[in-house]
């Protein structure tokens, strides 16, 4: 024991001597640069000698340093101005030395920058670089700054998903003490989103909840789609429109308990799952309104609730109830009334009962308006979606509402408004902050016959046309007979005011059936709409008409003869068109109708007089948990002459933009005289035709885009003025047709393929058995 005892002091007291010769090591390597301050406490200079600056003044060197001629200063003091010199950060290296009265101070200045490069970056162009690195030329080079650009630019990459990207900054030395500066960048490959899965659904299949997202899975497209690619802050915003999706359908309890992304093997995709709980749907109960405020008539504003009972519950169904009676307390001269919704649960019947209660709130005022960021749209586009003004009662609701307006207009890709305290605490500052996105569009179109071939549509149009919130359509469709072109703007805002004004000019000319006679149609029409209701709106306009029908052939017959005989025909006439339109602002997300109703009166000078209405109405469903959309459509006109009669080019003419599987003129009445080679389509006085559709998943992985539908149309068209014994089809004979369609949802636009087949036909009918449609943006 005594043996092992001696080696364990022994031992002990080597490593005593170890340690204080590595400390005394430690304070000799410390104090290299000053190594006059361990042997004295404090020190007086009469002098300073600063070596080694060529762009920095001494007296810049001496400000940081702090220390003046003939100060005292203790050794703490001099390492202190040692330190406040080097975090200025223009030297690399600095060093202070006392030599007897004189105080020397060396630096190493940082070189300036002679010019910046980005090399091995193909994603991203130099120009977007060099908004995101702080770094300029002819400014000082820091290693630091040059480090956080490095990370700045590598989270670039990672928000564009290359999480493998890596930055690393090299300089070049330059004479005259100056550095170019270099990002050595390798990109890496995308990380894609290979897999989007879902636990704990019950209700609507993954496939639905995926059309959800913004994160889509990686498609054919993966190439040129960003969609496809991970990015965490996209997957938060997932989590929140996931949440908003299973709310509006009356999922209250809906929790997603966590969201995981792996990472594949090869560390080129991820598969993201999210976690949730359904819980119940709920259903609204019992509605009603109370107040204690004296000046309320509470059944006034429980009669302009529109809520009912057994509706399924939406937080979005409560505030349009809340905005209404706000409105209309508004409208009742009932200022600082706020509306707050108390909501009763009841677990046994699954219903929420909605009370909404009149208060008075506190009297706060508008102070102003501020918009920034708009750098195209002219702010009075913006405020005029706000309808309160400098000076208003503030309604935190209102305010909330003018942004989802900003937001509708389509012309920013992100819209910020919050308020906050004005000059007094009775005042609000409403700011407005909006991004700029693309608002014009490029649309082409296509058709196919058997008998015709291919048509062509183009049309290019603007909905912020010079920054004013106006509309501008400029339009070419032609076919092998025909030409359209057309001019039409819309100013949105009449006078600051819900009032939309029009003009509309087109000019039309065709060669119908091997040119038996061309027609020129030239059309202008203002017109002035505006809100009549919630959902409802009314369309006032006039409408000049010329046509002309010309170059008649040998082959065509009696009737259109006589009415090429009449020359050249201007049609004066006002109308209106009243629509009514729930597709937005109804109670159920999943369905949603459109009628529309107008009538022209022509009359009113010109040559002609009639009176022609035409009449459409839309009904459409979600079903099979939103899987599959059911559309049917009715359309119908009727012409009604007052003197004379209806020309071929007055009348109606049925295509696939009406009834699919006809061509242009297909159907409907024909005068045919074999004998004389005539067979002229003349259109009709009257039509009708209903169209039922169904879109439908086909079962393809969702990257693909593609989804599948099916349709039947049934229709007719008939009636003339003048007719005679070659007439076949005057009288109403309906024609059915069947169909598939393929939706392909691609890069360059939706893509629309039809097939059609006619199940009953006339024999002179002409049909058509294919049509393309696609459009894309810009």
């Amino acid at each position: 024991m005594t043996d092992k005892t001696g080696k364990r002091n022994g031992g002990s007291n080597r490593r005593a001597k170890l340690l204080a010769t590595a400390i005394s090591v430690a304070f000799t390597m410390g104090f290299t640069s000053l190594p006059y301050i361990a042997a004295a406490q404090s020190y007086q200079f009469s002098n300073v000698s600063i070596e080694g600056n060529q762009r920095i003044e001494p007296g810049a060197i001496l400000t940081f340093a702090g220390i003046g001629r003939g100060q005292t200063v203790s050794a703490a003091e001099l390492n202190d101005a040692y330190q406040r010199i080097l975090a200025s950060g223009l030297f690399e290296s600095v060093e202070i030395v006392p030599q007897g009265s004189t105080l020397v101070i060396r630096v190493v200045e940082y070189p300036t920058i002679n010019a910046i490069s980005f090399e091995g970056n193909r994603r991203i162009k130099d120009e977007d670089l060099q908004t995101v690195v702080q770094i300029q030329p002819r400014r000082v080079f820091n290693p630091s700054q040059a480090e956080a650009d490095a990370a700045a630019i590598a989270d670039a990459y990672l928000q564009s998903g290359r999480l493998a990207a890596r930055v690393e900054p090299k300089i070049i030395r330059r004479s005259d003490n100056r550095v170019d500066v270099v990002y050595e960048i390798f990109e890496g490959a995308v990380t894609e989103v290979e897999r989007i899965g879902f636990v704990g659904n019950q209700n609507y299949s993954d496939r639905r909840l995926r059309r959800v997202l913004q994160t889509k899975q990686a498609g054919i497209f993966r190439a040129i789609i960003s969609s496809d690619t991970f990015i965490e802050d996209r997957i938060q915003f997932d989590r929140q429109v996931l949440q908003d999706f299973y709310a509006s359908r009356g999922y209250v309890d809906f929790r997603i308990t966590g969201v995981n992304a792996e990472l594949a093997e090869e560390r080129d995709g991820y598969f993201i799952t999210f976690n949730v709980e359904e819980g119940q749907q709920f259903r609204v109960g019992n509605v009603q309104v109370s107040t204690d405020l004296a000046d309320v008539d509470s059944a006034l504003f429980q009669d302009a609730l529109k809520l009912r009972e057994g509706v399924v519950y939406s937080p979005a169904l409560v505030e349009n109830e809340i905005a209404r009676l706000e409105r209309l307390a508004i409208r009742e001269g009932l200022s600082f009334v706020r509306v707050e919704p108390r909501i009763d649960r009841n677990d046994r019947d699954l219903t929420l009962n909605v009370e909404f209660l009149l208060t008075r709130g506190p009297r706060i005022f508008v102070e102003r308006i501020d918009i920034e960021g708009n750098t195209t749209t002219l702010d009075r586009v913006v405020r005029r979606q706000f309808r309160v003004v400098e000076g208003d009662p503030f309604n935190p609701r209102e305010i909330r509402e003018s942004a989802e307006r900003i937001r509708a207009l389509g012309f920013f890709a992100n819209a910020e408004v919050e308020a906050r305290e004005g000059s007094t605490p009775q005042q609000v500052i409403v700011d407005v902050n909006v991004e700029e996105q693309p608002t014009g569009s490029l649309s082409f179109g296509g058709s196919y016959s058997t008998t015709d071939g291919f048509g062509l549509a183009i049309e290019f149009r603007e909905n912020n046309f010079l920054g004013r919130g106006q509309q501008l359509t400029l339009g070419f469709n032609t076919g092998v007979d025909n030409s359209r072109y057309t001019f039409a703007f819309t100013e949105p805002a009449l006078l600051g005011r819900d009032l939309a004004l029009g003009f509309n000019l087109s000019y039309f000319e065709s060669a119908r059936d091997d040119s038996q006679f061309d027609q020129v149609t030239g059309t202008f029409s203002p017109s002035l709409t505006f809100p009549v209701s919630e959902n409802g709106r009314l369309s006032l306009r006039y409408t000049a008409n010329y046509t002309d029908i010309t170059d008649v052939g040998s082959t065509v017959g009696p009737i259109i003869a006589a009415e090429a005989a009449q020359g050249a025909l201007w049609d004066s006439s006002i109308g209106y068109t009243y629509s009514y339109d729930t597709r937005r602002s109804g109670l159920d997300p999943n369905a949603g109708v459109l009628l529309e109703f107008g009538q022209d009166f022509a009359g009113l000078g010109g040559d002609t007089s009639y009176i022609k209405t035409r009449v459409k109405a839309i009904a459409q469903r979600l079903v099979l948990n939103e899987e599959v959309t059911l559309r049917a459509t009715f359309e119908g006109g009727a012409l009604n002459y007052t003197n004379g009669g209806s020309r071929v080019t007055d009348r109606f003419f049925m295509g696939p933009a009406i009834m699919r599987g006809f061509e242009f003129g297909g159907i409907g009445p024909r005068e045919v005289d074999q004998v004389n080679n005539v067979n002229d389509a003349l259109g009709g006085n009257f039509f009708a035709v209903a169209r039922f559709e169904a879109e439908f998943p086909l079962g393809l992985p969702d990257e693909y885009g593609i989804s599948g539908g099916l349709f039947y149309d049934v229709g007719t068209l008939w009636g003339l003025d003048t007719t005679n014994a070659n007439v076949l089809y005057e009288d109403p004979s309906l024609r059915h047709v069947v169909g598939v369609s393929l939706f392909w949802d691609t890069a360059i636009g939706p893509l629309r393929f039809n097939f059609s087949e006619a199940l009953v036909k006339e024999k002179f009918d002409k049909t058509q058995s294919f049509e393309l449609t696609v459009s894309t943006q810009f």
